[in-house]
C-alpha cells in the first residue's frame, strides 16, 4: 500500500501494488509522476527499494518498532492496517523528514558480501540448534558419544556417528578395534584410542532393542543435517573469502587483530563502504550499540544499554571486540581495567568495542590498514 501526500498534509492518493517486477515499476512510474521526492519505508533492502533508488528517489527506512510508536500520534487505539500505515509513514516524512539522513546503499560489492556473511550466520545458528537436537538424542540413545571429541560437528564425530549410532554398535570396540578405526577414519586427534575407549566404557550406557534402533535412526538422521549444513558454511566460506580479498576495504580490516576471514568480512559488511553514513565515530559507536543511551529528565540524569541499534552491526563489533582481547595487550588490558571496575563481560566488551571503533573508523576513513605504532589514539583512555 502507498499514500501520496502534498506538502500541507491533504493525501493526494492512495494506491496497493503487487510485489512482482512490472507493478513495482508501475509503482515508481506513479510516484515520480505525482511529484514525490522522497519515500518513507519499513524495510531497508528488496527489489521495491532498489527500483526507488534507480529512480533517483530518496528513501528514508523508519524501523516497525517506531512506527509502532508513531501510530499513538493519530489516536490511542493503535489500530494497524496497510492502508494507515502508509498515511502514517507518509506525515511523518512530511513533518519530521528533514531531520532524517536517506538510505545510503553500499556497492555492489559491500551488498554481496553483507548477503554472504549474514547468510552464514543463520547457518552456523541452525547448526548449533540442530547439534543441541543431537546431544539431547544422544542423552538417551548413546550417552558415550557425547564429549568423545572435541568438537561435536567435526568430520571424525560425525564419522563415529554414522558407524556407530547407538551403544549397542559400539559395545563391540575394543581398544585395539577402536584404534583400528581411528586409523582408517584419518584422525588426528592428539587423544589416544585407549583413553577414547575409557570415557565410552565408563559413561552411562544407552537405550538398547527397539527404542535404541530407533533412536540410532534420529541419531543418523541429525549426523546428515549437520554434514549438510558443515558443506554449505564451508561452500559460503569459500565464497566470503574470494569476495573479501578482491574488495577495496579488504586491507582495512585484515589488518585488525585476531580478526581472520570470516570475522573481518562480517565487519566490513556491516560497516559498509559508504563513508558519508558515519560522519563521526560517534555515530557509528551509537549504530552498533557500542554506546549508551542516556536518559533525563529534570536533575536526573542515567546512561543506559543501548537498545535502537543495528543489531547485525552490533553482533559483528562485539564478537571482534572479544576475540581481539585473546592476543592484543592493548585490548586485554582495556577489557581487565574495565572488569576490575566491576563492569560485567557484556559490559567490558561494550567499553573495548567503544575504544575499538575510534581506531577502525579513522582507518576507514582515511583507507589506510591499521598500524599500531601509528594509531596512537590506540593509548588514550578509554570511557
Amino acid at each position: 500500500m502507498a499514500c501520496v501526500m502534498g506538502g500541507d498534509g491533504a493525501v493526494t492518493g492512495r494506491f496497493s501494488f503487487s510485489h512482482d517486477a512490472v507493478a513495482i515499476k508501475a509503482m515508481v512510474r506513479r510516484l515520480r509522476s505525482a511529484g514525490v521526492a522522497g519515500v518513507a519505508i519499513e524495510r531497508g533492502d528488496g527489489p521495491v527499494v532498489e527500483e526507488l533508488l534507480a529512480a533517483g528517489l530518496a528513501v528514508f527506512v523508519v524501523p516497525s518498532r517506531q512506527i509502532k510508536a508513531l501510530r499513538s500520534r493519530y489516536g490511542p487505539a493503535g489500530n494497524k492496517d496497510d492502508r494507515f500505515g502508509a498515511y502514517v509513514l507518509a506525515d511523518t516524512l512530511r513533518a519530521g523528514g528533514h531531520r532524517w539522513k536517506p538510505l545510503r546503499p553500499g556497492t555492489e560489492p559491500t551488498r554481496a558480501l553483507r548477503a554472504l556473511c549474514r547468510s552464514r550466520k543463520d547457518l552456523a545458528g541452525t547448526r548449533v540448534q540442530v547439534l543441541a537436537q543431537l546431544r539431547a538424542n544422544l542423552e538417551l540413545a548413546f550417552p558415550g558419544a557425547i564429549g568423545l571429541f572435541s568438537k561435536p560437528a567435526s568430520a571424525i564425530s560425525l564419522a563415529f556417528l554414522r558407524r556407530f549410532p547407538t551403544a549397542a554398535r559400539a559395545a563391540w570396540l575394543s581398544p585395539a578395534r577402536l584404534a583400528g578405526w581411528l586409523r582408517s577414519a584419518g584422525y588426528t586427534g592428539g587423544v589416544t584410542a585407549g583413553v577414547l575407549h575409557g570415557r565410552l566404557a565408563s559413561a552411562a550406557p544407552g537405550l538398547t532393542g527397539a527404542e535404541g534402533d530407533a533412536r540410532g535412526q534420529i541419531t543418523l538422521a541429525f549426523v546428515v543435517m549437520v554434514s549438510a549444513l558443515n558443506e554449505q558454511i564451508s561452500a559460503l566460506d569459500a565464497e566470503i573469502g574470494r569476495l573479501f580479498s578482491a574488495h577495496p576495504d579488504q586491507h582495512i580490516f585484515a589488518s585488525l587483530p585476531r580478526s581472520g576471514t570470516i570475522r573481518a568480512a562480517s565487519l566490513l559488511a556491516e560497516i559498509g563502504d559508504c563513508r558519508q553514513r558515519f560522519p563521526t565515530d560517534d555515530a557509528l559507536a551509537a549504530l552498533a550499540g557500542a554506546c549508551p543511551s542516556t536518559r533525563q529528565s529534570g536533575k536526573r540524569s542515567q546512561a543506559v544499554f543501548r537498545w535502537s541499534c543495528s543489531k547485525k552491526l552490533r553482533a559483528a563489533v562485539m564478537d571482534f571486540a572479544n576475540g581481539s582481547r585473546m592476543s592484543d595487550p592493548w585490548a586485554a588490558g582495556i577489557y581487565a581495567a574495565a572488569t576490575g571496575r566491576g563492569c560485567r563481560h557484556p559490559h567490558a566488551i561494550r567499553i573495548l568495542a567503544r575504544a575499538w571503533l575510534r581506531i577502525i573508523w579513522r582507518c576507514w576513513q582515511d583507507g589506510t590498514a591499521f598500524d599500531p605504532a601509528h594509531h596512537r589514539s590506540r593509548n588514550a583512555p578509554a570511557t
